[in-house]
């Protein structure tokens, strides 16, 4: 569950919890009034601490999945912490609101909202635990072979290797694809084709070989599909003479 999906969770469960709170009206509330008066206060007051706990939990738990964290490690020790300035707004909040009419003690008080803060946290800290991602598993290596990494629609007939920058861009009769690894890396898990390298970019399969196209000096062969390779000036020699040429 994201971060925001989780505040939204907290709103729905504290304006909920408010309102029961504000209808049995506990710790003595009750005495102060009207039940609509006792709602807005739950409400406002746990209104209040859901944006005090959504400003602090939410980093605390991205840090403390991080470092392979329980959630009921980190959690505990937090939710005693920040009731300490929600004893303080709850409190303020009451003395506007009834001025003179409770003769709580801060310590007593503070008690009451930790209750409350558990209450309130309670339960999207437990979503936020039963929904925490598992461990990464270690990732499986990658295959040697470019074709092993082409998507599965292009085949595994290649008709040539052309490098780009860090990738190899691997041809096939269907199409082509860009594939993270080295000419020389493709070519080592292309063994088992018969093909030769033309240019210092450039693989291309025997047998997809349709021709050659001489451009004055330049040389290039001609491929399936329409594509061209080309045949750089050292590599004329060796080619012709295993008759590509």
């Amino acid at each position: 569950m994201t971060h925001g999906r989780l505040a939204l969770v907290g709103l729905a469960v504290t304006t909920a919890l408010g309102l029961v709170l504000g209808v049995i009206g506990p710790f003595g509330s009750y005495l102060n009034g009207a039940a609509p008066l006792r709602i807005v206060y739950w409400v406002v007051s746990l209104w209040s601490g859901w944006v005090l706990f959504g400003l602090i939990v939410p980093r605390l738990a991205l840090w403390a999945r991080g470092r392979g964290l329980s959630v009921w490690i980190w959690a505990p020790p937090i939710v005693v912490l920040l009731a300490a300035p929600m004893t303080l707004i709850s409190r303020a909040l009451a003395q506007r609101m009834w001025p003179g009419a409770f003769e709580v003690g801060l310590l007593e008080w503070y008690g009451q909202s930790l209750i409350v803060s558990i209450l309130a946290t309670g339960v999207p800290l437990w979503i936020l635990a039963r929904t925490a991602a598992p461990a990464a598993e270690p990732p499986t290596p990658l295959s040697a072979d470019p074709r092993d990494r082409l998507s599965a629609h292009l085949g595994r007939e290649v008709i040539c290797l052309q490098m780009e920058d860090h990738y190899v861009r691997v041809h096939t009769p269907l199409g082509s694809d860009l594939v993270l690894m080295s000419l020389s890396q493709a070519m080592a898990g292309l063994a088992d084709v018969d093909g030769r390298q033309t240019h210092r970019s450039w693989w291309v399969a025997r047998a997809a070989v349709e021709g050659v196209v001489e451009d004055g000096r330049n040389l290039n062969l001609r491929l399936k599909g329409g594509l061209t390779a080309p045949v750089s000036r050292t590599r004329v020699a060796p080619l012709r003479a295993e008759g590509w040429l």
